[in-house]
């Protein structure tokens, strides 16, 4: 006896449904065992003073992406190529 089409998509939609609920809890309870060390890395940021990550090195624009102003990646006129491929990476300063 063969299954129906439709028989196959409902086990096949049911597996991944399985899957995705067995990835949510996967995630929650990786969660909860980094709470701790993330509020660590947490303390250790507001001790030191840490303001934004420094995504790349190459343009400054790209350091510190809350730093940059809006017409920085265009140095020479609005038009100009973006001198660095970090750039295309990054929104951009809002």
């Amino acid at each position: 006896m063969s299954l129906r089409r439709s028989d196959r998509f409902l086990a096949a939609l049911g597996v991944a449904a399985a899957l995705g609920a067995a990835a949510l809890a996967d995630a929650r309870a990786r969660r909860a065992a980094d709470r701790p060390a993330a509020e660590e890395r947490a303390r250790l940021v507001a001790r030191l003073g840490l303001t934004d990550p420094c995504l790349f090195n190459d343009a400054r624009y790209t350091r510190h992406l809350s730093q940059a102003d809006r017409f920085a990646p265009f140095q020479d006129h609005p038009r100009a190529l973006e001198h660095f491929p970090s750039g295309s990476l990054t929104a951009g300063a809002r």
